[in-house]
Order: C-alpha cells, then structure tokens, then sequence
C-alpha cells in the first residue's frame, strides 16, 4: 500500500481567534492485486461502516485509492484499518460489517494486539469452516486457554464462551494432546428437577445439553459423532453424573502395608499405584449410595464400582495403535466380548513394594519347605525331594543366613533337618528352624493347611519371588506347547496356600487363576506298591510373570521356560454384572495417571487423564459442586469453566459457586480468569446493548448479599 498526505488549517477562518482540529488529507492506494469489491463490500458496505464510524471524516474512493480527509487522528486511525483490513483479506478471512466495527473499536481502545492478529487466528475448521475468535475478549480468552491448565470464562450471553472452548477442545482432540473430551453442566436450572420431566433419561438431559451437542456439530463431521461417542472419546453429560467415580466403601484399597478398607481411606493416606509404589490420597469425596456393578477378570479377580467410574483399558484396536483409553462401567456391560473374543484388556501394577521388613528364614528355603517339607513339628522337620539340587539348595539357604541347621538324608528321597549342635553337654537346644515355624505359625500345619505368613506377603518384591521360586520348584513347573510361550502351573492342596500363590503373582504384575481338581472320584495314585486316596481335593493354578521375573531356580525346569519364555501376562474384562445399590466414595490421588490398586489388584481410577473437560452454565453448581469437579482433574488435562455470573438459577438461596471461585483461586498459578464483556458479543448487535443496559440497572440497585 502506498499513500500521500498534506496538512492545513481547518477552513478559511483559521487563524481567526477559534480553534479548529488540525485537518489532515491523504491518499492511500491499495494493491493491484487486491479486487476492491473484496474490501469494500457489497454495495460498498464497509465504506459506509467507516463512514458512520467516522461521520467527521471525508472518505472517498476512485479506482484503488481512498482518499481520506479530516481530523488528523481519525485520518491516521482509518490508515490504519485499511491497513488491518487488507491483512485480514491476505489471511484468507473475507471481510463483514461486524469484522468492520470491531477493529475499529481495537484501534481505537489502542490495543497492544492488531485487529488482524485476531480475525485471522484460526482455531479449527470442518467442512470449509473455520472457527475464530471475532474480538479482543476472545482471542484473549482462547490465549488462556492454551496457556494455562483451568481458565475460568465469565462473561454474558452471547460472548462465545462455550463455542470457543469447545472449538480449543475439539484442536487439542485432532493434535492428539488429549485423547477424550468431556462436557457437561448442571442439570437442573429454573428451580426445575430432572425426575417431574416427562420422558427417559436421555430425554430429560438432552434439553440442558442441546448446546453442547449443537456446538459439536458444527466443528466435527456429524456422522463421527455417534463413533467417538460410543468409544468414550467425546462424553457429554450433565454435572450430576461428574461425581460418580466411586466405589463402595466395602472395596479394598491396597496400601504399602497391605489391603484397607476403602471406606477408611483419609486425604494424606498412602495408596499403592500402578507403579507399585505409594501414591497420596489427595482428595475423599462420599457419595451416598449408587447402583454398583460388579467387574470380574478371566483371571477372577473382581471389585465393584459405580456405572460412572472409570477404567483404563484397551482393545484389539487400541493395540495395534499402543495406546490406552478410558471407558465407564456402563460403557462395557453388555460389550465384553467381540466375536466371541474378551474386548477390554486392563492394565496390569508393576511389582508392588511393600514396607520392607526382616524375615526369620531364608524365602527360597521357607518355599521349599511350604512344598515339600514336614512342618507338623510333632518330630524333627523334614525335606522330602527326589532332586539332590534342591536338597543342595535347601542348605546353601540355611548356610547363607548362619542358620545352624544340616540337611541330613534320612532315606532314599527323606532329609532331616537337624540341629548342628544339638544336645552337647547334656543340654537340649530346640531346633532353629521348629522355632522359626513357630514364630511364624505354621508348626502344626499339614499339606491341606499351610499358607504363607503375612510377613513374607507383604514385604519386599525379592522376598516374594524367592517365595515363590521355592513353592514353584518342589510343586510347580512349566508347561510347554506347540508354537506357543510357556505357561507355569502350580499345584497344592490348601485353599489358603493356593490364594497366598495367586495374591503373590498378582502383586509382581502377573495374572494367575485356578481350577480345582476334587478328590471324590479321582482315581488313587501308589505309593510303595500300594494305593492310596485322595483325601483332599486339589487345586491347580496357571501363572504367567512380566518379563524380566523367573519362576525357577531348579535347572531344568529354567532352561525349559527359558527355551520359550513366559509371554506377556494380560488381563481382560470377563463380565459386568449389576448388584444394587451401596454406599460408596470416590477418592483422588497423586499418581500421574490416577491409578489405584483396588481388590484383587485391579487397578481403577476416578479422575479425568489427558481430557479436555468443559462445565457450561457453571453459574448454576454450588460451592461444594464446583470443588467435586475442580478435584476430578487429572494429568495432562484441561479444564474450562463458563458461565454469567448476572444469571444465577438457584433455589432455595444457594450460593453460587462460580460468584466465589474467584477468591478462593484467584492467586493460584495455571489459574486464569478470563472476563468477557458485552463488547464481546457476537450475536446481534441489539444483545451487547441489552447486556449494557442491565448493567447499568444493576449498577443502581442497591447492593445486599448475592447468591
């Protein structure tokens, strides 16, 4: 653009004892290869904005030139919107009235950002749309956004608070910087109760959430939308329904002592996350009582949880794009399997870390004697084992820990375990490890009845998988099939030694389930030529470990599991089953991906991850409302807050709890509230005149406590 200017005085009387404006004239000329229609308008519409903008200017165009006389600073504002104007066409944004006017008002109000910086910032677009901020407030509004972690949109109607949050979202939905959008507002308005509204549940809801779904359909395809919904991807629901991420407080929670019950839980506490390691309790939220359902594995583990509560999870598709979603309780029930095949694989913890504690045996030689060891302390413990090696082994283990105990053959396949030492002097010693079993309570115990004590259970991963090496060498081994990774099987007669082993694999990151095998009609085995019966039925358990954990330590049978290797444990979604109403809680932890140990090791969580969350209408929660929902963010997530502070629909007096976030959050960082005004309407232009005159009305009223 190229222009020409000159200075006079403002008439034939200047000079005369009157004071006149400085009246400047000049000429700007656009570019050839900008179509004047383009910048002008149809019908000259954008000369005649600027002209009643500017009714002391003369404005007039011949060809590709204005020409421009008046007051020098309305001169040098309208060279400059001509400026902004075509700037704004090079940016591929056609030109109206209302795009007119409001960089008018920006070069006026001298703005650090130009009109054109706003008109052309591009949000998102569909089907040859685009959506962008159209003011000042708004470009401000959507800058906060990408800046910061919660933005608070406050503001009349009108000012595209919802629209432009829901275009940020649907942004950050197609850059993959979060994987689910979730929206949602209060459900009841007006004094108006969701049960006396005729129709089902979505008829009631969808009247409170028509914007929303209007606001999507103009920014992703519509066809999609039924797709993405139904995979959790976009979620739409009212506030209500934000709060149940719960579970009963019967649940257990695993913790680094060990299994609490959930109800019990207090912020502060220490629970155990997907990492196997402790994680705070940031936040308990009680929810009265809610429908549960009832998750089981293949693996059998099971815990219950509201149909709202979430589950990271993945399916065949899900893997081959390695990736993980969330889903709700009642986004599986009913959708567990695909051709005949288990749909939702959960995550499984890493190898949980108790609170380390000393033990009063060697692990290895305490698994081995829980196998295959004579423990009724009615005679001198004994070692039965056909394998020398593991008789050697049995030995190093006592000898490691100075235990003063040989391992001495008694028979053919017998050892005694006696004391080194025993009785010189005449004086009777008991034997160490009589009094270890003791100590530990398992004397007395038989094959049907031994188990695992606690202090081995809930200690460090090493005492565990030595543990369990030993179980695994004197009754376990593995099981070799054709083109396929070795499984390991384990066998035992007591149901409590047989829990012990399924509580011990799953808490090294492994999956394990068991079958029985009863002793009624099972054909006897023989033992010295004769028969004998079973008296107790048996029970069998399959176990796969995560790489980088061997079950064995006996030769031959590591070499064999080692020949193939043990595969990669995986646990699925068997069934969700409804089982009632209880009362629950949901809780918040400081885990990066809010994930908790629950019953049987399955993990859960009740926070919203890598989401972009949007409450609409906000003016409408209460204070307790507006925290349960603030407390559901999770890592890598957004939250946008919007709502008119001037249109308050509680009864009863309740307090809103938009009118005092502000003070309880306004000095947090990644915190921001962004104050739309009636200048940063864009619906018709009478409704920023509507909004300014009850401004200006209430400014009269008298001022009392507001709601």
């Amino acid at each position: 653009m190229t222009d020409a200017h000159t200075d006079q005085p403002a008439g034939p009387d200047a000079g005369a004892g009157q004071t006149h404006p400085h009246v400047r004239e000049h000429t700007v000329v656009v570019p050839p290869d900008v179509a004047m229609v383009t910048l002008l308008g149809p019908r000259d519409e954008m000369l005649r904005t600027m002209e009643r903008q500017f009714p002391h200017l003369g404005i007039h165009v011949r060809g590709n030139e204005f020409h421009i006389s008046g007051p020098s600073a309305d001169v040098a504002l309208v060279e400059r919107l001509i400026d902004e104007l075509l700037d704004v066409i090079e940016g591929g944004q056609p030109l109206n009235r209302d795009a007119v006017e409001r960089s008018i008002q920006m070069l006026r109000a001298q703005t650090v950002e130009r009109p054109a910086d706003v008109l052309t910032m591009n949000i998102v677009s569909n089907r040859g749309r685009t959506i962008r901020p159209k003011t000042l407030g708004q470009k401000r509004y959507v800058d906060a956004i990408e800046d910061n972690t919660i933005v608070f949109g406050i503001g009349p109607a009108g000012t595209g608070k919802t629209y432009l949050a829901m275009a940020k979202a649907v942004a950050a939905l197609q850059a993959k910087q979060v994987n689910r959008i979730i929206l949602t507002r209060p459900a009841v308005e007006a004094g108006e109760r969701l049960g006396f509204l005729p129709g089902t549940l979505n008829d009631k809801i969808d009247p409170y959430l028509r914007p929303l779904y209007d606001a999507l359909h103009d920014m992703v395809d519509p066809e999609s939308i039924p797709r993405l919904m139904a995979a959790g991807t976009i979620e739409v629901a009212p506030l209500a329904y934000m709060r149940g991420r719960a579970q009963p407080l019967d649940s257990r929670v695993l913790t680094p002592e060990g299994y609490r019950r959930f109800g019990d839980l207090e912020v502060g506490d220490l629970v155990v996350g997907s990492s196997g390691l402790p994680t705070h309790v940031l936040g308990v939220f009680p929810q009265g009582r809610r429908r549960v359902y009832r998750v089981t594995t293949q693996d059998g583990a099971s815990t219950l949880a509201c149909g709202e509560h979430l589950w990271t999870v993945r399916t065949a598709e899900d893997r081959r794009r390695d990736r993980w979603r969330t889903v709700q309780t009642q986004d599986m029930v009913g959708q567990e399997r695909r051709a005949h095949a288990r749909r939702f694989e959960l995550p499984l913890v890493d190898a949980v870390e108790f609170v380390p504690q000393e033990v009063p045996m060697d692990p290895y030689a305490l698994g081995l004697l829980l196998g295959d060891g004579c423990i009724t302390t009615r005679t001198t413990p004994s070692f039965t084992s056909t394998d020398p090696e593991l008789v050697e082994a049995l030995q190093d283990a006592f000898d490691d820990v100075a235990l003063p105990v040989d391992v001495t053959p008694r028979g053919p396949i017998d050892d005694t375990l006696h004391h080194r030492g025993h009785g010189r002097g005449g004086l009777r010693v008991a034997n160490p490890v009589t009094t270890i079993l003791r100590q530990l309570g398992l004397a007395g115990t038989r094959s049907s009845t031994k188990f695992v004590p606690r202090s081995y259970l809930h200690n460090s991963s090493w005492v565990r998988l030595a543990l369990l090496q030993g179980l695994l060498d004197v009754d376990g081994g593995p099981v070799v099939q054709q083109d396929r990774t070795c499984r390991v099987q384990y066998s035992t007669t007591s149901p409590r030694l047989r829990d012990d082993v399924v509580f011990i694999v799953r808490s090294l990151g492994g999956v394990a389930y068991w079958r029985s095998r009863p002793a009624e009609g099972r054909a006897p085995g023989r033992a010295a030529g004769r028969e004998v019966p079973y008296r107790n039925d048996a029970f069998v358990v399959d176990i796969r470990l995560p790489e980088g954990y061997q079950p064995f330590r006996l030769e031959r049978k590591r070499t064999c599991y080692e020949a193939t290797g043990g595969g990669r444990p995986m646990r699925f979604v068997d069934r969700v089953e409804p089982l009632g109403e209880v009362e629950t809680m949901c809780i918040q932890v400081a885990a990066a991906d809010s994930l908790y140990v629950t019953d049987d090791f399955v993990l859960t969580h009740n926070t919203l991850n890598d989401a972009f969350i949007i409450l609409d209408e906000a003016q409408n929660t209460t204070p307790e409302q507006m925290k349960m929902f603030l407390t559901r963010l999770g890592f890598g997530s957004k939250m946008v807050v919007t709502g008119d502070v001037t249109q308050v629909d509680l009864s009863g007096g309740n307090l809103s709890g938009l009118r005092v976030v502000r003070d309880i959050l306004l000095d947090l960082e990644d915190v921001h509230f962004a104050e739309l005004t009636a200048v940063d309407v864009v619906r018709h232009r009478l409704v920023g005149a509507i909004v300014d005159a009850y401004g200006r009305w209430d400014d009269k009223q008298p001022k009392g406590p507001r709601r």
